[in-house]
Formats: structure tokens, sequence, C-alpha cells
């Protein structure tokens, strides 16, 4: 028997608990992982990490599903620092085309799509409804909140976070660390670690004066 773990048994666990549920084996034990621990949600156990990794289980793997990519990063090196495995998820009707590199611990919810010549990084997030066009390349801990559309050869750095309903023009740079808010319409370039919002976007600075 294997133990699989969804670290994080908030809205973003919950919704990718289910998928897990359908990949893994009849005999195979799921669980969340939670600082919490201790209780039962949906009816699967919630372990805190100590629990998990004590847990007499052989053949332990995990996935973060924790929306915020800087946390997610953190419980990455936790896990990796005592040896975990990590699981990819992705929903049976998730299209991937031709030439698609992804990397480890990368969530696909229902209804996604990645098209041809794509390259994602670790952990990425893709939720409802979002898509990934031609020749992008996507870093590590990048999140796709529901309904992002990026255009293609666009490119995305480390830990940005893109908001709901988002529309990313092609040939774009989305800088390491940015925040694309809810059903932006990005137009120009967004440099490292600014927020951008609007139609057209704009940073938010620039938005309160």
């Amino acid at each position: 028997m294997a133990l699989f773990g969804v670290y994080g048994a908030g809205g973003c666990g919950r919704g990718i608990l289910p998928i897990v549920r359908e990949q893994i084996g009849a005999d195979d034990r799921l669980v969340f992982v939670d600082d919490c621990g201790g209780a039962s949600i949906n009816g699967h156990e919630v372990l805190s990490f100590d629990s998990f990794i004590a847990d007499a289980d052989a053949g332990k793997h995990i996935c973060i599903a924790v929306a915020n990519g800087l946390i997610r990063m953190k419980l990455a090196v936790q896990c990796e620092a005592v040896g975990l495995g990590f699981f990819s998820v992705r929903h049976g009707n998730c299209v991937q085309m031709d030439n698609v590199e992804i990397g480890e611990g990368a969530l696909f919810s229902p209804y996604t799509t990645v098209t041809s010549n794509v390259r994602i990084g670790r952990h990425f997030h893709c939720n409802l409804y979002s898509y990934v066009e031609h020749d992008c390349v996507i870093g590590d801990f990048v999140t796709f909140a529901p309904a992002v559309r990026c255009n293609g050869n666009v490119t995305i750095g480390d830990g940005a976070y893109i908001g709901s309903g988002a529309i990313i023009r092609q040939g774009l740079t989305i800088g390491a660390g940015a925040t694309v808010g809810m059903g932006a319409v990005v137009t120009k370039n967004v440099p490292p670690g600014e927020t951008w919002v609007g139609n057209p976007a704009a940073p938010i600075s620039a938005k309160r004066r």
C-alpha cells in the first residue's frame, strides 16, 4: 500500500483530492496533509506533516495544493529535506498536445488545456478552464486561477500569480513574483514583483494616481 498526501486541506486541496482519488490504485491510501491535522475532511484523514512522515506506510508521495506560490515553494523545500517524492495531478479531460514538458508536482484541474511546444516548470497550478497556448515558457511555482487565458509565446517567471479570468496577450513577459489581478487584460510586459490590474492592465500604483 502506498500513501498519497495532498498537502493543504483548504479550497485548493479539496478541489484536487478527488482527482488524485481517480488516479491512484484502489489499495492505496489517500490523506490530506495540513498543519492542523487530527480531523477528517470529505471522508479523508487529515494528518499533520510530522504524522505523515512518521506513518508506517511505505512509498509516500505528496503534491502541494496551496495556491500561494511562495508558500508552495517553502513547503516543497520542507518536503525535499525529508526525501519525499512529488507526484503530479491531471484530470482526465485535461488536454495536452505535442512537445509539452512539465516539471514535477504540477496540478491540472478539469477543463484545462496546454497546446503544443510548451515548457512548464515545477509545481505549476492550472485551475479550472485555464489554458496555455503554443510556445509559452512558464517558470516554477506559477499559479493560474480559474479561466486564465495565456496566449502564445508568453514567458512567465517563477512564483507569478495570474488571477481568475485574466487575459495575457501573446508575446509578453510576466516577471518573477508578479501578480496579475482578476479579470486583467495584459497588453504590456509586467516587471518582476509588481501587481497589475484592470483593462488594459497597469500597475496598482499607476491606477491610484
